[in-house]
């Protein structure tokens, strides 16, 4: 077993036990392959047609909902409708979208617009997953 493998599951376990739900801190494990990419939980961990919240103290651009559809795709967004400031992570997720529980604009988790008539764009991150494993880019871009 790799240490990066060791370190994940010992990571994951203690997530579980705590028995994260959504608003709660989930801990990231960066990947030894691309530090860009960062382990935020599994799958298995993101109810279907739900979210999790990963919290990002102090970061400006705030936490990041990571969503998974009903086919299991999986989605990461700025967990903030551009509407009001919503909190998309609550929101009623139905194919590749999310309806703000705020006032249901509807945002695109692809690309993380609003759906028209609404208009506005929240940020989004791309999102690989590997073994089962979510990982999220949250790295600034360069330039």
């Amino acid at each position: 077993m790799s240490a990066l493998k060791a370190a994940a599951d010992s990571t994951f376990a203690a997530v579980n036990t705590a028995g994260l739900g959504v608003g709660s801190n989930l801990t990231s494990l960066k990947v030894e392959s691309d530090p860009t990419f960062v382990a935020v939980c599994r799958l298995t961990d993101i109810p279907v047609l739900g979210a999790r919240v990963w919290p990002r103290p102090g970061d400006a651009d705030g936490d990041i909902a990571v969503f998974r559809t009903a086919d299991d795709r999986v989605f990461a967004v700025r967990d903030r409708c551009p509407h009001k400031g919503g909190p998309l992570s609550q929101g009623i997720v139905f194919g590749d979208r999310v309806a703000c529980p705020l006032h249901n604009w509807t945002i695109d988790l692809c690309d993380g617009r609003a759906v028209a008539p609404d208009q506005g764009c929240t940020r989004t991150f791309p999102v690989r997953i590997d073994n089962g494993v979510v990982h999220v880019a949250a790295a600034k871009p360069h330039g």
